[in-house]
């Protein structure tokens, strides 16, 4: 018999395995949000911000020795030291510049200046005394116009592989161009030339390359954009919206202006029309994935931040969420699917930086734009916490339906049941008119679901619609450890079917 120690011991034992079971439960089941389930895979450090500094981040620049550079919307650059420590319990602001306007971009280039966008030039500075003061200030670039709208944003990216800036113009109003090139995506080449590169550019919210270099912006809902997308940036290219056509008089090096589009038609028609035109690559459905795409970064951290190495994370700024895009090329023309990733920021998302350790910097605003968030301004970082999530990996078009592939090997019983899968698409009027209803839908059944024999990825023969966004859910499908995934949802914008 056992004396009542050891039954007392035994008891505690079990009731705290049962604690364990229960805290489990009531964390993955028992009414968790999605954050707090993110945050079990991806969880956010707040970084203090002093009394007196409002840190509207517009963008965000890693600097060597573990310094940030972070600019603001009030024309302030602040150096951030300490913003890598976890918890952040020594972090220093610097204020390197002040006096400009609406700062939405920066770096600092190989010859140790700071390259910052702001609204009306490119402007580049230096500290050439050592006391982290910028005293040198200069005009790098200024060909593109400006009035006193609010709306005239000008979001600048880091040098591409040529080491040109590019630089997207918010239209007047985000309804008009009253000023040069507003509408328009520009080149700056390292000497300060501007090229008018690309038109039918409505209201960006951020700029960014992906792995291989090649250069995309988010654009939102409004006048000709049915939803939010991200687009790809060519020499030559128009991406939309034609606003802006009376600039091509003064584009020397393109010629003239493509033939407006129709309004009240569908993308995959007018781009049947026009050479020029080059469809998004993402749709980002509104209000399911969120109402303000903004800031762009590409996972170059070779998985120091999770399995989603070359995958671009993108931002949102109302729902204060940081989104995943997988981007492929089918005959020569960039489409993809967006995917949730994490919830529950601070405040609007609005600028993404990766850092060398792998973590994730955001930086957040509320101001004129309202955000989920709650707090008016804000900088977290995103670390990854070592676990693997279970999520659908990369969706990829095929001839006939699509393959996913998976972050962990899935249960064949489930990935394999049509059942466990919903699936629909549907597009937007193109129109001048603000955004769009979804139109066209179509639900065409799953015929089949195929696994490999690995348990990596799966075959969905399923019919595709160019010029739709496919949105697959797979809340049937269980990993071979028995669980759901994290986010089960996938929204495909479809331009081109592969051949076979």
């Amino acid at each position: 018999m056992k004396s009542s120690t050891a039954i007392h011991c035994a008891l505690t034992v079990t009731l705290a395995a049962w604690s364990l079971v229960i805290g489990h439960w009531s964390f993955t089941a028992l009414g968790a949000t999605p954050a707090e389930r993110e945050s079990e895979y991806y969880p956010l450090v707040t970084l203090p911000i002093p009394e007196g500094i409002v840190l509207e981040a517009g963008a965000i620049a890693a600097l060597p020795n573990q310094r940030l550079a972070v600019t603001t919307r009030l024309g302030d650059i602040y150096f951030v030291d300490g913003a890598y420590q976890n918890p952040p319990t020594n972090v220093k602001f610097t204020k390197f510049a002040a006096g400009l306007h609406e700062v939405l971009g920066i770096f600092q280039g190989k010859d140790g200046w700071f390259y910052a966008t702001q609204r009306g030039e490119i402007t580049r500075l230096r500290d050439t005394n050592g006391d982290d003061r910028a005293d040198e200030f200069e005009t790098f670039a200024d060909g593109w116009g400006i009035g006193g709208d609010y709306h005239e944003y000008a979001f600048g990216s880091k040098p591409d592989r040529e080491g040109n800036i590019w630089v997207v113009l918010c239209l007047t109003g985000s309804f008009t161009s009253e000023h040069e090139f507003r509408g328009w995506g520009l080149r700056v080449t390292p000497e300060g030339k501007v090229i008018p590169t690309t038109s039918g550019i409505r209201s960006p919210g951020g700029i960014g390359t992906n792995h291989l270099g090649d250069m995309f912006y988010t654009d939102n809902q409004g006048p000709w954009n049915g939803t939010c997308w991200l687009k790809h940036l060519t020499p030559g290219g128009f991406v939309g919206n034609p606003s802006g056509f009376k600039w091509y008089s003064l584009a020397s090096n393109l010629g003239p202006a493509p033939k407006e589009p129709a309004s009240n038609s569908r993308i995959a028609t007018e781009r049947a029309k026009m050479k020029e035109f080059v469809p998004p690559a993402i749709g980002f459905p509104y209000n399911k994935m969120g109402q303000s795409a903004s800031g762009i970064a590409s996972d170059g951290t070779g998985g120091k931040f999770g399995p989603f190495a070359n995958q671009l994370f993108v931002g949102d700024q109302t729902w204060s969420t940081v989104m995943r895009v997988y981007l492929e090329k089918v005959n020569g023309v960039y489409q993809g699917a967006c995917f949730p990733f994490r919830e529950g920021l601070d405040s609007g998302t609005l600028s993404l930086e990766f850092a060398a350790d792998g973590s994730l910097f955001a930086g957040g605003t509320d101001r004129g734009w309202g955000a989920r968030g709650g707090k008016p301004f804000a900088l977290q970082r995103l670390v990854w916490s070592g676990k693997t999530p279970f999520e659908i990996h990369e969706m990829h078009a095929k001839p006939d339906g699509f393959e996913l592939t998976f972050t962990e090997p899935v249960d064949q019983k489930t990935a394999g049941d049509v059942a466990a899968y919903t699936f629909e698409n549907y597009t937007y009027i193109y129109q001048s008119n603000y955004g769009s209803p979804e139109v066209d839908r179509e639900k065409p059944p799953i015929e089949s679901a195929t696994v490999a024999p690995d348990g990596k990825s799966v075959r969905l023969k399923v019919k595709l619609t160019p010029g739709h966004l496919h949105e697959l859910k797979a809340p049937g499908v269980k990993s071979a450890k028995g669980q759901p995934l994290l986010h089960p949802a996938a929204y495909y914008w479809l331009n081109e079917i592969p051949a076979n």
